[in-house]
């Protein structure tokens, strides 16, 4: 069974991420479930995604959760989220994290210092594979701010880590987008996976 953990924060597209990648898993025959995690506020709090992807049909009977220290990849939608939800990777997963924090409340109103690139720093220090992703250029070049989710999902694909490829995607995203959107998401798609294909 191939594991994927997603975590960001509310409005950042973490459970439409999840629902692509469980997509393109079921276009190949492979059982797929996803469950979320939701925090208090729909925009701003946290928000976990669980995906698990497998072929044994005695598999059918497992959590949709993902046990702590059995991700073969995290998806980081925010750095200090990822930092947060780092003890489900298993000890040789993956790590990709979007550069861009998103400051919760409390760092905002003066009560905590709270710096993305620390977040970053811990994560490259503890993860043999933690790649880097810098959403906010990938948005301006595509032209669009809500394509994040899309390219993170194709920096996932290039690693191999779930077992997927780059075109199993695009399949997927033709399937759950609106026509119209389907050509920018697919360029963000492989703006992702050349982070890891140059890194």
């Amino acid at each position: 069974m191939k594991n994927c953990l997603l975590c960001g924060v509310g409005g950042q597209g973490t459970v439409l991420a999840s629902r692509i990648i469980a997509a393109a898993a079921m276009n190949r025959d492979l059982d797929a479930r996803t469950a979320e995690t939701i925090g208090m506020a729909q925009r701003g709090g946290c928000v976990v995604s669980h995906v698990r992807i497998g072929e044994d049909p005695e598999e059918k009977g497992v959590s949709p959760l993902i046990p702590q220290g059995e991700a073969d990849i995290l998806i980081g939608f925010e750095p200090g989220e990822a930092a947060r939800n780092l003890p489900y990777l298993k000890q040789d997963g993956v790590v990709i994290v979007c550069r861009r924090e998103v400051r919760p409340v409390t760092a905002s109103l003066g009560q905590s210092g709270y710096r993305g690139e620390d977040a970053i720093s811990y994560l490259a220090k503890n993860v043999n594979k933690c790649y880097v992703v810098d959403g906010d250029a990938i948005c301006r070049e595509v032209g669009s701010p809500k394509v994040l989710n899309v390219a993170l999902v194709g920096a996932m694909a290039e690693t191999g880590a779930m077992g997927l490829s780059l075109s199993d995607m695009e399949a997927a995203l033709s399937m759950r987008l609106k026509p119209q959107l389907v050509d920018m998401n697919v360029k963000a798609l492989s703006l992702g996976a050349e982070v890891i294909s140059e890194g």
